[in-house]
């Protein structure tokens, strides 16, 4: 099976470039969000160097976040790379938690592995099995209790095109149809 970047950028900017004015964008070295400016009339999701986990993995933070931080570069998150101290990882992995989540559960979608990433290559010694234990509990919670609305309709759009081999217009309807079916039950975090 094909893995291409070109399919999952057509999947999201399918399903959310008319609603959500969001495109999915190939990136350079780190990943971004950019809400809509006066250089771009579109909000950008760029992922990180072509890799296609990074791609599903900045996918999730924006199905995750609220229209409030929609707006905001980044989503108003901080950052800290590699070297971070253990207070500051376990910061970042308490955020981490439900992204990794969904970027499993959309990995699962287009039958792809999906590993957690604690990154951090610093001194601090990282507890990567208990870390892949919360994010395979979240997965299951999800699973449950539902996905937020957007991230249910990119789901849905995967499983279509990898797993049912429907063309890329066909998946983009069936995510759209699930993403207006949710609309009512709206698991959606506003913030």
């Amino acid at each position: 099976m094909s893995h291409r970047l070109e399919d999952v950028i057509a999947l999201f900017d399918g399903l959310f470039l008319p609603r959500y004015r969001t495109r999915l964008m190939r990136g350079g070295d780190e990943p971004l969000y950019l809400p809509a400016d006066d250089a771009s009339p579109w909000h950008r999701v760029i992922f990180a160097r072509g890799f296609y986990a990074s791609a599903l993995h900045e996918v999730s933070h924006w199905c995750i976040a609220g229209a409030r931080r929609r707006e905001l570069e980044d989503y108003g998150y901080w950052y800290q790379p590699d070297g971070r101290d253990a207070c500051q990882q376990r910061q970042f992995e308490a955020v981490e938690v439900a992204p990794q989540a969904l970027e499993r559960l959309f990995s699962h979608a287009c039958c792809l592995p999906f590993n957690v990433s604690v990154d951090n290559l610093g001194e601090v010694t990282v507890d990567r099995e208990g870390f892949q234990m919360r994010v395979e509990a979240r997965a299951e919670r999800y699973l449950r209790e539902g996905l937020p609305r957007r991230a249910a309709a990119f789901q849905q759009a995967l499983a279509a095109f990898y797993r049912q081999d429907l063309n890329l217009e066909a998946a983009v309807l069936t995510g759209r149809r699930r993403l207006v079916e949710a609309r009512s039950r709206s698991c959606e975090v506003i913030d």
